[in-house]
C-alpha cells in the first residue's frame, strides 16, 4: 500500500535527439551526477517502447518542482532534434506504451494527466507535444 496520494501524472521528455537511444540507467547516472539521490522519474519509455522502472512509486520524484509529493513522473526518451530544438519525434512504440501506462495509472490513482509544460511557471517545451490533446 502506498502512503502518498497521487493525483497528477506528469509526462516529460529526456530532451535527447532521436539518434540517442538511452534509458533509465543513463538518466539515473545524469541525475546522480547532479547529486540527486536517484533518478527523478518514476518510469522511462525508451525509443523501442520498452517501459523501464526509475524511482520507486512510493517515493516522491524530482521532476516537477512544487508537485513532486503528489505526482508520478514519466519520461519519454527523445523530444528534441539534432539542433537541440523541441521536436515531437517520439516513436509509435513509445506512444503506444505511454497510452497504456496512462490508462492504467490514471485508473489506479484517479489522476489528472498533463505535460510538464502545462504546469504553472514552467518555461520549457517539455515534453514537446500537447499531452492532454493527444491523450483525449
Amino acid at each position: 500500500m502506498m502512503s502518498r496520494k497521487i493525483n497528477l501524472i506528469v509526462v516529460h521528455c529526456a530532451a535527447t535527439p532521436p539518434s540517442l537511444d538511452i534509458g533509465a540507467y543513463e538518466i539515473r547516472k545524469w541525475h546522480l551526477e547532479k547529486d540527486w539521490f536517484d533518478i527523478g522519474y518514476h518510469n522511462v519509455i525508451r525509443r523501442n517502447g520498452a517501459l523501464e522502472h526509475g524511482r520507486d512509486l512510493a517515493i516522491a520524484g524530482a521532476h516537477a518542482k512544487g508537485y513532486n509529493q503528489f505526482s508520478l513522473g514519466i519520461c519519454l526518451v527523445g523530444g528534441v532534434n539534432e539542433d537541440n530544438e523541441p521536436e515531437n519525434n517520439f516513436t509509435d512504440e513509445q506512444l503506444t506504451t505511454l497510452r497504456g501506462y496512462l490508462d492504467t495509472m490514471s485508473e489506479v490513482f484517479d489522476a489528472e494527466i498533463l505535460g510538464h509544460r502545462d504546469l504553472p511557471d514552467v518555461k520549457k517545451a517539455c515534453p514537446s507535444f500537447d499531452v492532454r490533446e493527444w491523450y483525449e
